[in-house]
């Protein structure tokens, strides 16, 4: 499958899964606080490459691969490489830097579910959302456990493997994920025309 197919293919997923998010949030009122990004900040996201692809092949098409690609490998920094802190002394206030190409991680968190070891479903959101949206919360999960329904985890990453089983199935620290997913397309495209439709940036 071509690296332009498997793009299509994640963006489509990703489009079913922001449409059931929105759905999600107005029959529960849940929401992100305005300009808050402590949860980019955790050190220890993970990810996978292919959750990344649609991002990397826009970095491609606009000539910043190989540039970004350096910069990854040039940092020690584990917060992930594409969030923007509001500044220096304020980290965890900020937004992506390049939302719309954010990753299926990004997506889930705070509007999706986990299985606890009893296979009941449970909200996976943040301390802040629980501290602040705390009624919001338990009528969510009480609701979810009334047959609401809600993304979950281990349903979408499935999905996301059906695409690609070895770079959907890898998951490691985000900063690593973005590398790889953009090596994998300078890799797909060094020994190929750049793709028809496209003007050539690089």
């Amino acid at each position: 499958m071509s690296i332009q197919s498997k793009v299509r293919r994640v963006e489509h997923l990703f489009d079913c899964l922001d449409s059931e998010i929105s759905k999600f949030q107005i029959k529960t009122n849940l929401h992100c606080i305005s300009g808050c990004g402590k949860c980019c900040t955790k050190p220890d996201i993970e990810a996978s490459p292919l959750e990344f692809f649609p991002w990397a092949f826009h970095l491609f098409l606009n000539g910043l691969a190989q540039k970004t690609l350096d910069e990854l490998n040039n940092t020690s920094n584990s917060i992930c490489y594409i969030y923007q802190p509001l500044s220096l002394l304020d980290s965890h206030n900020g937004s992506c830097g390049n939302y719309k190409y954010r990753g299926l991680i990004c997506r889930l968190f705070g509007y999706a579910a986990n299985k606890d070891k009893y296979g009941q479903l449970r909200l996976a959101t943040c301390k802040i959302i629980k501290e602040d949206q705390s009624i919001i919360v338990k009528n969510t999960d009480e609701a979810i456990n009334k047959g609401l329904y809600v993304p979950v985890f281990t349903d979408y990453y499935m999905k996301l493997n059906q695409i690609d089983f070895r770079l959907g199935n890898t998951i490691l620290p985000i900063n690593e994920a973005l590398k790889i997913a953009i090596e994998e397309v300078l890799h797909y495209y060094s020994y190929r025309p750049f793709p028809k439709g496209f003007k050539n940036a690089s």
